[in-house]
């Protein structure tokens, strides 16, 4: 994938060096008071850190620092990783600015936050061991980088448009809040039964892979950035991590009513029709009768 030359985002947000995920071990903290920062972690997915600094009296602790008056930082200029991630961030925008344009709207693109270990969001508490994710409170993508890693290790993935493929499927998310499509599912939430939820998630989670399809279409056309091998790789990254193959990895066995995300051959489909279309229209999962 050939984005050597391109542009780099100006909404990237360098919050690694933030202190997220670590325990301000101050002076005056009881054993008790550490105990308790604990239990919230494990109990209530609450970050540690911001209990204990709760605890000693900063309320800012509830606060992403450009909420509480501070700029937020953009990464160094000779981090490669943050470099790239910057680069395919601003290719989602000029796909995307380009498809709303075209109908007469303007595109309001998402910040992208790089964070590591734990941040707070809109959303709640964003843990890394949660993958990327899209916030639609705050309208912000965040990643840990060592999810990169993890799918090398883990999923055995590799390689540059895998990679933007999973920031291409969280900023697909931010254009379906923007069309009103994650409105309409939470309203459905509480609503119908789990079971229903969770297909209609499935079906949002596949219409994201199928945006993210698109955003490669548009910049194919526009920059001819594929190599050979490139779209192989992001269907090998939607296979590993379609729900019943993380489910037969984790247990052994797949639940299908607690898909969330599609099987490994559903995000495949689904990402290779937003690339061979590049068509918005094509990617209504919500009135396709088979998935």
């Amino acid at each position: 994938m050939r984005l050597d030359d391109e542009r780099e985002s100006d909404n990237v947000e360098d919050m690694r060096d933030s202190g997220g995920g670590g325990l301000p071990l101050g002076r005056g903290l009881s054993v008790g008071a550490i105990l308790i920062a604990l239990a919230g972690s494990y109990f209530f997915g609450i970050d540690p850190g911001t209990i204990l600094a709760l605890l000693q009296g900063d309320t800012t602790a509830l606060q992403a620092p450009h909420e509480s008056g501070q700029p937020a930082p953009h990464p160094p200029a000779g981090d490669q990783k943050a470099v790239f991630v910057s680069r395919v961030l601003a290719s989602t925008e000029d796909a995307w600015g380009e498809l709303f344009g075209a109908s007469g709207n303007r595109y309001p693109p998402p910040k992208l936050v790089l964070f590591s270990g734990s941040y707070p969001t809109a959303c709640g508490m964003g843990q890394s061991a949660s993958g990327p994710f899209y916030c639609p409170g705050d309208r912000k993508v965040y990643i840990d980088l060592q999810f990169y890693q993890l799918m090398r290790d883990r999923f055995h993935v590799s390689g540059d448009f895998a990679q933007a493929y999973v920031i291409a499927h969280e900023v697909g998310h931010h254009v379906q809040n923007l069309l009103g499509i994650s409105e309409q599912l939470e309203r459905r939430r509480g609503r119908v039964s789990r079971e229903e939820y969770n297909r209609l998630s499935v079906r949002l989670e596949l219409q994201a892979d199928c945006f993210a399809g698109i955003w490669a279409n548009r910049t194919e056309r526009s920059r001819h950035f594929l190599d050979p091998g490139d779209v192989e790789g992001a269907l090998k990254a939607a296979t590993a991590i379609g729900d019943d193959a993380l489910q037969m990895q984790a247990q052994g066995h797949v639940v299908p009513d607690s898909f969330t995300h599609g099987t490994s051959a559903q995000r495949v489909r689904w990402l290779r029709r937003g690339l061979e279309t590049g068509d918005v229209n094509a990617c209504n999962t919500f009135e396709a009768r088979d998935l």
